[in-house]
C-alpha cells in the first residue's frame, strides 16, 4: 500500500508571496505620500483614515491566497 505523496510545488506560491510583498511596499509608498494630504485633516479625522487604510489592503488578500492555493480565484 503506498501512501499518498504531497503535490509537487508549484510556482504559484513562491510568485505570489513576490507579488504580495511588492503590492505592500507600493501601497505603503502610496500611503506615505499621502501622509501630508491627511496631515491637513483633523486629528480624529486622520485616525479614521489611517485604520480604514491599514484594513483596506487585506480585502482582496483571500481571493490571492485561494489563487496561491489552487490556481483559480473563486
Amino acid at each position: 500500500m503506498m501512501m499518498n505523496e504531497p503535490p509537487p510545488p508549484t510556482w504559484r506560491k513562491p510568485a505570489g508571496i513576490l507579488m504580495l510583498l511588492t503590492g505592500l511596499v507600493l501601497y505603503g509608498v502610496l500611503v506615505a505620500s499621502a501622509s501630508g494630504l491627511i496631515a491637513q485633516t483633523p486629528v480624529l479625522v486622520q485616525a479614521v483614515v489611517y485604520m480604514v487604510l491599514g484594513i483596506v489592503w487585506i480585502l482582496p488578500l483571500r481571493r490571492f491566497l485561494i489563487w496561491m492555493e489552487t490556481g483559480r480565484f473563486g
